[in-house]
């Protein structure tokens, strides 16, 4: 943040007003440069994967350069962490991640200089969730973010079969994504307390959103034909306890990970049971697993976003906009009315 101005304060005045005259429009293109991250005049933050960077965006403003480690269309899961990335990491004011969700940008924050690490994982409660989420989930809408997930997980009934291991995808559901925002928000505030007025408002803007969002998938999902909704991917488990749904998962946590054939065979059976119509597929991932089951047992596709990237595919250009559409493809599929 603070070394482009110390270059530039002390330049002798012609060569400023020459590099005014000349250079000014590369200095401001390159503010929105990718691979610039660091030694902007402003408060550099990079961002693990999209939903950190639209976190880091939205509260920081004008105030900060966002650069996210996780290209647009790239599978957060599968990212390495190049040279070039590590490098930004150096040369950054705050790193915002989510602990668990990428093995190396965890490795690399770990052993980089950043001031400000902002682990996001450690700002709401993370629970158990494998390719069963229990069906209890109404309890649970009076959550407080200090309980234990281990405690969440006994009391709701959850099967922990599969995969398990504590679930990241803490951004599919709104209340505990506001926890986030609201401990972003903090730690921005303390780390450039020259802009903590605007982080501190940008917060409360964005909470409130958030609040809003949640009330509109309370009353969305409230009376539906059917609760449960067949995935890839285990993407939705706070989603589903949150609004009083089960998410029944081809795959577990991974997306990449191959469903056996009893897996599948359970699935199609429990379809019928349970009247679901639906085998939602996400843009990120092939939806051939999704195809097959649904072809199999005569069930027709959708796409559920687990918004781990905006792309030309994604149904709306930033969080609230697929989320939205989230809700509309579950509202079809699970017969709201």
């Amino acid at each position: 943040m603070n070394v482009r101005r110390h270059r530039i304060s002390g330049i002798p005045g012609i060569a400023l007003a020459a590099t005014a005259a000349l250079g000014l429009g590369t200095l401001t293109a390159c503010s929105s440069d990718t691979a610039a991250a660091g030694n902007t005049d402003k408060f550099d933050v990079v961002a693990s994967f999209y939903p950190m960077a639209f976190l880091a965006e939205q509260i920081g403003g004008d105030h900060v350069k966002v650069t996210s480690l996780t290209e647009p269309g790239q599978e957060p899961h599968d990212l390495e962490i190049s040279a070039k990335q590590t490098a930004q990491l150096q040369e950054s004011d705050a790193a915002l991640y989510l602990k668990g969700l990428q093995p190396s940008v965890d490795e690399a924050i770990t052993q980089s200089g950043i001031k400000t690490k902002i682990d996001a994982a450690s700002l709401t409660s993370l629970e158990e969730h494998g390719t069963e989420v229990g069906e209890h989930a109404d309890e649970h809408a009076d959550e407080h973010a200090g309980e234990h997930a281990d405690e969440h997980a006994d009391e709701h009934g959850h099967s922990h079969e599969g995969e398990g291991g504590k679930d990241p995808h803490i951004w599919l559901d709104p209340v505990k994504y506001a926890e986030v925002a609201e401990g972003v928000g903090k730690a921005f505030e303390k780390a450039d307390p020259d802009h903590a007025a605007d982080y501190k408002k940008n917060t409360e803007a964005l909470v409130k959103r958030l609040g809003e969002l949640n009330t509109k998938f309370e009353t969305g999902l409230k009376n539906t034909d059917t609760k449960v909704f067949i995935t890839t991917h285990a993407a939705f488990g706070y989603l589903a306890e949150r609004y009083g749904l089960t998410e029944e998962a081809i795959s577990g946590l991974d997306p990449e990970s191959e469903p056996s054939a009893a897996r599948v065979k359970d699935l199609a059976t429990m379809a019928k049971a349970d009247g679901v119509s639906t085998v939602f597929y996400e843009t990120l991932v092939s939806d051939k697993t999704a195809k097959t089951l649904a072809k199999d047992a005569r069930l027709k596709t959708d796409v559920l976003d687990p918004i781990e990237g905006i792309t030309d595919k994604s149904r709306g250009d930033d969080y609230f906009q697929v989320m939205e559409a989230n809700l509309k493809a579950l509202q079809q599929a699970l017969g709201a009315k």
